[in-house]
């Protein structure tokens, strides 16, 4: 149902056929998307280019509400943060059945929402957490014949493939899991390997993996404290990087043998987000045991170009030519210079804020807790409000710009029942 194209791969940077790809991409050891994939696809965290940027081929709209532009509402088994991805007609999600345990994926078409399949993969499980963690807070990634998700179970991470009908073809245990705050690690993937990472007081791992067979490609220990990013590889400093940030360090591996290429004290002990780079550097934001955001030299110099003292600890930062992009947890928007780390500007949005922004051409979308997004312009001279759109009563899910739709995971309350849908926005 919902099969994908097994041809060899498909070539992207060089080309110069496809200019909005070429800048997508430009900062990202993705030079090849798997095949099956397109470049309009959404198909892991953070979007093709791992960095928040949707395809600049479509407008999305920066008005909506419970009513307006609402194009399909789709109801949601159990609970999860983690974002919707799209490949072709296909949108999935993981989630977990608070109750009994239970975690899967659920899929939908695209078009209209209608569920395709559902799949159970731990039929029960416990893990204690954060009250605004949930059992489901990771993305799913597909490499166009396979779906690849992480879930925490019974003291324990595990990396699971599917098909895209929803049959388990492998599995592989990353490490013990001894939640602290939670677990919601999204898996990522580059040339034929997909990666696992699971940090914990109890030591974790980071696991790289054979896409087709599940075999094992290489493993490294990491040190014995909770931590949240998802790896990401990216084309820094000239050569493909796979970024860790968080355990007070920040560290490079080669992709496809797991060596240090460098690390560096650079980041708190717990970080959240995911890296961005500008080709030149990486960037580290953390809030425990303090808040910080940091530039590091991505060239193994072990220099940190330039650090600051803000909150940026959840929501993953976004850089659009030179500037970075973020929005701080206290629900305040921020752009600084790259380069240097001045701050160009801050803008009181509201609300607490737990989902990462996502960049579409000129405008940023940012969600907070309690379901507003409020779009803005991604410039450096000013902060400038586009538009502020509620919907839902909870949103901690980051919303996927894909096609020229807007999908956002949303919650609602009736008395002590909670429950989710996937809404889908649209001209």
């Amino acid at each position: 149902m919902l099969g994908r194209n097994r041809n060899g791969m498909i070539w992207i940077l060089g080309l110069g056929i496809v200019s909005c790809m070429a800048s997508l991409m430009a900062h990202t050891a993705i030079a090849q998307l798997p095949s099956g994939i397109s470049g309009d696809d959404w198909p892991w965290w953070r979007g093709p280019g791992g960095m928040g940027a949707a395809s600049t081929s479509f407008d999305y709209p920066d008005q909506w509400s419970e009513t307006e532009r609402v194009k399909w509402r789709a109801d949601l088994p159990g609970r999860g943060h983690g974002s919707p991805i799209v490949v072709g007609d296909g949108i999935y999600l993981a989630y977990c059945e608070e109750d009994s345990g239970a975690q899967g994926i659920v899929a939908l078409h695209r078009r209209d929402g209608r569920e395709l399949w559902r799949k159970v993969i731990h039929a029960s499980g416990s893990m204690s957490k954060n009250a605004k963690s949930s059992g489901a807070s990771g993305s799913v990634a597909c490499d166009g014949q396979r779906l690849f998700v992480n879930f925490a179970n019974e003291g324990r991470v595990v990396l699971s493939a599917l098909d895209l009908n929803g049959e388990i073809l492998w599995q592989q245990d990353v490490a013990p899991y001894q939640v602290h705050q939670g677990f919601g690690a999204s898996p990522a993937i580059h040339d034929r390997l997909v990666y696992s990472v699971a940090d914990t007081k109890g030591g974790g791992a980071i696991l790289a993996v054979d896409r087709e067979n599940g075999r094992i490609a290489w493993r490294r220990d990491r040190p014995s404290n909770p931590n949240y990013p998802s790896p990401i590889v990216l084309l820094a400093a000239g050569r493909q990087q796979l970024i860790l940030t968080g355990l007070d360090q920040v560290e490079s591996l080669h992709p496809s043998t797991g060596e240090t290429l460098w690390k560096i004290e650079g980041s708190t002990t717990e970080c959240v987000t995911t890296t961005v780079t500008d080709g030149k550097r990486v960037y580290s934001s953390g809030g425990y045991p303090r808040n910080h955001l940091a530039a590091i030299e991505a060239d193994g110099s072990g220099k940190i170009a330039w650090e600051t003292n803000d909150r940026v600890y959840v929501p993953s930062l976004l850089i659009r030519d030179g500037y970075l992009y973020g929005t701080l947890d206290a629900g305040i928007a921020a752009c600084w210079d790259a380069a240097t780390g001045k701050e160009m500007w801050k803008g009181r949005l509201g609300g607490d804020i737990s989902s990462s922004p996502v960049l579409a051409g000129d405008r940023i979308y940012a969600t907070n807790e309690s379901g507003e997004t409020f779009v803005y312009r991604a410039i450096p001279e000013r902060f400038e409000l586009l538009g502020k759109n509620s919907l839902g009563e909870e949103q901690f899910a980051t919303p996927t710009l894909c096609r020229g739709q807007i999908l956002m995971r949303v919650a609602y309350r009736d008395g002590q029942e909670r429950r989710e849908q996937l809404v889908c926005i649209g001209d």
